[in-house]
């Protein structure tokens, strides 16, 4: 007598339904119907992208233009030049106001992320009296103009002997802003409380939930405030042309306003060197537009979605 294992008669025998099952039939895809209304709007869009990006277009093209064709107002340059890129780095000092901008803009992006999601962070988590009262003195402060306590602030650091350095460029985001941290705690209040309670069941303490919970889940407000806090302080002038003196501590805005000087108004009369610097200038921004488009939507989308 011969044993067969179990399952091997299963295994063996063809699958006759599955052979003769016919394909399922493939649905038709739905044409998308267009209507007067999304023609409207999609002129509507196209018409304020170009209005939009034809000043950088025109930037680049005149970068690519000599002396005498700059402002001819042509897209498609008639003698087009590389020799621009090649000058700008000879007549300024590119490279070390790039390094200083990178510097000040990290430093100054990842202080007020930092300090910002904290104050934020208290706000939105511990209970204690006058909260709201205090908070509400922090949001007070949005509303007052910065042209009030510039004078103050720079008798601050003038006393500190910090004038003429990158430190007053970034030093006071150590101290968080009242922008961010309204953003960063409505985000935190649309959290579960119930997450933190558990975590603080199991033994974890306030910084630990902080850290290890609160923050990544934070992750996509916390870059849009690394996006926002990075341009801003890519693109400021005002304070550069308040602290800094010395052309080597200069900023990529700062370093800006110097050429405008010496090759635009000042006489010169080289606006081809100031167009390209300009878009040397601008590149990065849209670099890192790109690179963080999904968590800037993202970010948008999912803050302030509890008040």
């Amino acid at each position: 007598m011969t044993i067969e294992p179990i399952g091997v008669q299963d295994t063996e025998q063809p699958d006759h339904d599955a052979e003769h099952t016919p394909p399922a039939p493939v649905q038709p895809r739905k044409k998308r119907r267009v209507t007067p209304g999304k023609v409207v709007i999609g002129a509507l869009l196209t018409i304020t992208t170009v209005v939009f990006i034809y000043p950088f277009i025109w930037l680049l093209s005149a970068s690519f233009k000599p002396r005498g064709e700059v402002f001819d107002n042509k897209l498609i340059p008639d003698t087009f030049i590389l020799d621009n890129y090649i000058n700008v780095w000879r007549e300024a000092p590119m490279a070390l106001w790039l390094w200083n901008t990178i510097l000040v803009t990290v430093l100054a992006a990842v202080t007020v992320a930092a300090s910002s999601a904290m104050v934020a962070w208290g706000f939105a988590y511990f209970r204690f009296r006058g909260r709201n009262l205090l908070f509400g003195v922090v949001l007070a402060t949005m509303m007052l103009p910065g042209a009030v306590t510039m004078i103050p602030v720079f008798l601050i650091w003038n006393n500190l002997g910090m004038v003429d350095t990158l430190t007053p460029l970034w030093a006071q985001n150590l101290f968080g802003s009242a922008f961010y941290i309204f953003l960063l705690r409505q985000f935190f209040l649309g959290l579960p409380r119930d997450l933190f309670d558990a975590a603080k069941i199991d033994g974890a303490n306030n910084w630990q939930i902080f850290r290890r919970i609160a923050v990544p889940l934070c992750k996509p407000a916390l870059i849009i405030t690394l996006i926002f806090e990075f341009q801003a302080a890519w693109t400021d002038l005002m304070r550069p042309l308040i602290y800094l003196r010395d052309s080597d501590n200069f900023t990529v805005p700062r370093g800006l306003k110097a050429l405008l000087d010496q090759f635009g108004f000042g006489g010169e009369w080289h606006w081809e060197i100031v167009v390209t610097a300009s878009v040397i200038t601008t590149v990065p921004m849209i670099i890192l537009f790109f690179l963080a488009q999904k968590h800037f939507v993202q970010g948008i989308a999912t803050t302030g979605t509890k008040g």
